[in-house]
């Protein structure tokens, strides 16, 4: 991070930390230097440059460390990161909170989930929730579970849905769904006629593999090294709908959740092959930075994803 800043202040203990600083705080470690964040924020670099100085002298503690290299972001920067953004999506989330005691629940909640629980499960389950808090706004961004756990632990969500597994967070986790893998194979492939196939049957052949760093692909790749085996991945994609079509062109196997794939069998040439493997039964698991600390919108979300299936 380049960036020059002011002499910091001298503290004063009746300072006070303000939105407006932790805005261009925030700003400041995204964008990566005090220009950019100056320019995203419509203020002369030198008006930020001042507020972080501030910043640091009301906290009592150095947010930047300054030398003739530039200005790197220390420890306590990054740990004010996550609180800072908690702060910020507190008081934006405030005014559409309040006015909901007149008209119904109202609030703004960010899911990050992965792909397996977009194309499984929320489509349903954010549909039947929309429909008893009309008022209620969700964002929801695919991510892959690592970043999502993440973006939990740091704010940038609010709800996490991802495999169950260790992320080095410290966060609430709770069961949320079950899926079963299963291998999808052109029509005409010679595993096609099989009922079920373990994989060491597959790995005979070449794969469609899933996103690099996704759950399934360091599957894949770890029990392939168990077997002392590898997995020949003839190509990557980002979706199962992009691997769901590119089985069906004849360009590898792949592995996928059972239901996403039932999405896009009617259409194309693929058949399901049932893998005879312990670690095809997978467990998804809602998390939270804590449940007490979630806005009444995002609580009443969580509840009604673990809430008794229709």
């Amino acid at each position: 991070m380049a960036a020059s800043f002011m002499p910091g202040a001298v503290c004063n203990a009746t300072m006070r930390v303000d939105p407006v600083s932790l805005r261009l705080f925030v700003a400041v470690m995204e964008e990566g230097t005090i220009a950019a964040a100056a320019s995203r924020e419509h203020l002369a670099p030198a008006a930020v440059s001042k507020r972080m100085s501030e910043l640091e002298a009301a906290l009592g503690a150095t947010l930047f460390s300054r030398s003739n290299k530039g200005t790197e972001a220390t420890a306590a920067a990054r740990t004010l990161l996550g609180l800072a953004r908690g702060v910020l999506n507190g008081l934006d989330d405030l005014s559409e909170q309040m006015s909901g005691f007149g008209s119904g629940m109202r609030g703004h909640v960010r899911v990050a989930a992965n792909i397996s629980a977009i194309t499984q499960f929320l489509p349903e389950d954010l549909r039947s929730f929309m429909a008893q808090a009309p008022l209620v706004r969700v964002h929801l961004t695919e991510r892959i579970s690592s970043v999502i756990a993440a973006a939990v632990a740091d704010s940038t969500a609010e709800i996490g849905i991802l495999n169950a597994g260790h992320y080095g967070e410290e966060l609430t986790v709770l069961p949320y769904r079950m899926d079963e893998l299963v291998l999808i194979v052109p029509k005409a492939h010679p595993l096609a006629r099989r009922r079920k196939v373990t994989l060491r049957d597959a790995l005979a052949y070449d794969f469609v593999g899933a996103h690099p760093q996704s759950a399934i692909n360091n599957q894949l790749h770890r029990s392939a090294a168990e077997l002392g085996l590898s997995l020949k991945l003839r190509i990557q994609v980002g979706g199962y709908d992009a691997m769901s079509l590119m089985v069906a062109a004849g360009l590898g196997i792949g592995v996928i959740p059972r239901r996403s794939v039932a999405l896009y069998l009617p259409t194309l040439a693929i058949r399901i092959v049932a893998l005879d493997e312990p670690w095809v039964r997978r467990q998804l698991v809602l998390c939270v930075r804590s449940l007490e600390a979630l806005s009444p919108a995002a609580r009443m979300l969580v509840d009604h994803l673990l809430g008794p299936r229709e």
